[in-house]
């Protein structure tokens, strides 16, 4: 979406006059630390969480949908919504939430409480899909978790790459709905021209350049192909889907009454901390799900501007809560940092590719 990257969230500022970076930083974090201690409820009431099934109408097409196709290396094509088509057809779509009116009235990325930003396909993901690329983590027969979905890219790569199951969680239902189902359903056809031209010429090129590229088209008045029609029904790879929405706690409580419990061995989540009002329950669902042996990978920026968090004050959170192991697995020096960490249970021996 082209929405301006503008939080509408309370932020706090610092005075920063006569206090060298270390201090700085220091001081960020042992605050950050008391602050989260004493905040055990988030900000906002909670959203009680519910299952979507994958199919609502056997008859479903994505007849109009126009996609946008992600290569990296030797990582199999994602396909996903345009972003700039689904923002102009959003009056159009169904939503009971109304984010999709709040967002663009707004011009936000972000509405505490109300929409998690899950409709934008965050920097972060970008660099834990070249990460895995680069590293070669193994998902086959594996269950993996999707926190955090939005459009669903690190699960859907998981679907591909041959895991045993995946579960999709977003905090807006809208979000699931609208966009994770459709962006999976893309992903499963088997006649979704992989192997087109443009597809071939972009393989290897990177994400930016293949998004630049359909974006221009948009824009030029020449969008790219329309998906053709679909009957999901009849697409195997569906059934090792799940779709969720709520707020962790609620998704946590959700799948904890099920037998046996879900455990996943791998976590995707990506642009996840940057609120400190929502590190424990993030920490308690991690924790409750993650399998013996298990990986979460978390991409993250080192601060989000006007919210609070980020990858220094959750590192303090982790290590005082004495759970989790943390490692950077890549960190970006450019522009705002970024940075791709695993976390892993302390009593556990294993290494990345498990």
């Amino acid at each position: 979406m082209s929405f301006c990257f503008n939080f509408d969230v309370p932020g706090q500022t610092t005075n920063t006059d006569n206090v060298d970076g270390n201090e700085l930083q220091n001081s960020k974090k042992d605050y950050a630390a008391k602050a989260i201690e004493e905040k055990t409820s988030p900000a906002e009431p909670v959203k009680e969480a519910k299952e979507h099934p994958p199919i609502s109408d056997p008859q479903f097409s994505l007849m109009d949908a126009v996609a946008e196709t992600v290569t990296i290396g030797t990582l199999p094509p994602l396909h996903f919504l345009n972003e700039t088509v689904f923002e102009k057809t959003a009056l159009e779509r169904d939503d009971g939430e109304k984010i999709l009116s709040s967002t663009a009235k707004q011009r936000s990325d972000l509405i505490s409480g109300v929409y998690e930003g899950g409709l934008k396909v965050w920097e972060c993901t970008y660099d834990l899909l070249e990460l895995i690329e680069k590293e070669g983590e193994t998902l086959g027969g594996k269950a993996v978790l999707d926190l955090g979905c939005g459009a669903g890219l690190l699960g859907i790569l998981a679907l591909k790459r041959g895991a045993r199951l995946i579960h999709f969680q977003d905090y807006n239902s809208t979000v699931i709905e609208q966009l994770t189902v459709p962006n999976v359903i893309l992903n499963c056809q088997e006649d979704d021209d992989v192997d087109s031209e443009d597809e071939k010429e972009g393989k290897g090129k990177g994400v930016c350049e293949m998004k630049v590229k359909e974006k221009q088209e948009v824009k030029d008045g020449s969008p790219p192909t329309k998906k053709k029609a679909v009957d999901p029904s009849q697409q195997p790879l569906l059934a090792k889907c799940r779709f969720f929405s709520g707020d962790w706690s609620t998704f946590l409580a959700l799948v904890k009454k099920e037998e046996p419990q879900p455990k996943y061995d791998i976590i995707f989540t990506s642009e996840t901390i940057y609120n400190t009002a929502y590190y424990p329950t993030l920490h308690e669902t991690l924790h409750k799900l993650l399998a013996p042996g298990g990986l979460v990978y978390l991409a993250t920026k080192s601060h989000y501007f006007g919210v609070g968090g980020g990858l220094h004050l959750f590192e303090t959170f982790v290590e005082q809560r004495g759970v989790f192991s943390l490692d950077h697995l890549w960190d970006g020096e450019d522009g705002l940092q970024r940075h791709v960490v695993v976390l892993r249970f302390k009593n556990d021996k294993g290494h990345l590719n498990q």
